[in-house]
């Protein structure tokens, strides 16, 4: 299975793509899709969905999952967040992918194993499940990774418990 993970911002959305194979896991590409902030942003949207778009193409994955809306206290900021995870979920809808969504503390808790880990904690975890020399960057790239591996863990759970 080939997982696109993806951590949306309108000045940054974070994407990681996964392959999964039983235990093993490796990262096949991970990066940012940035927009500047002089951009109005029916504009970002429109870069951000052609980007993922193109790396949907070039990576084939199977499954996308996208990070649901953890509500902050800014409003402004949850609400283009909110955009920018509208944008994610049109581009793998458009290309048939199988959709999956999972909360800030489930991806935690896959990942490291807790639910209140902290983000360099995460970061971590993403450098050793998928054996990699250094913390991938930005900051963003790493949670889109983290994300992927949460659904490559929660699919191998899944598939145990249907053979059961």
């Amino acid at each position: 299975m080939i997982i696109l993970g993806v951590d949306p911002g309108t000045a940054i959305t974070g994407y990681g793509v996964v392959e999964s194979d039983g235990d093993a896991l490796q990262m096949i590409a991970s990066g940012a899709i940035t927009t500047p902030s002089d951009w109005q942003l029916p504009r970002r949207l429109q870069h951000i969905h052609a980007e993922l778009t193109a790396l949907i193409a070039q990576h084939q994955p199977t499954d996308a999952v996208v990070e649901k809306l953890f509500f902050s206290k800014n409003v402004r900021t949850a609400l283009s967040v909110g955009q920018a995870r509208g944008v994610a979920l049109l581009a793998a809808s458009q290309a048939g992918l199988a959709i999956h969504e999972y909360t800030p503390l489930q991806i935690k808790q896959a990942v490291v194993g807790y639910g209140r880990a902290e983000k360099m904690q995460i970061q971590q975890m993403v450098k050793v499940l998928l054996q990699l020399d250094h913390i991938p960057q930005p900051d963003d790239a790493a949670d889109a990774l983290a994300i992927a591996i949460c659904h490559a863990h929660s699919a191998k759970f899944s598939e145990v418990a249907r053979d059961t």
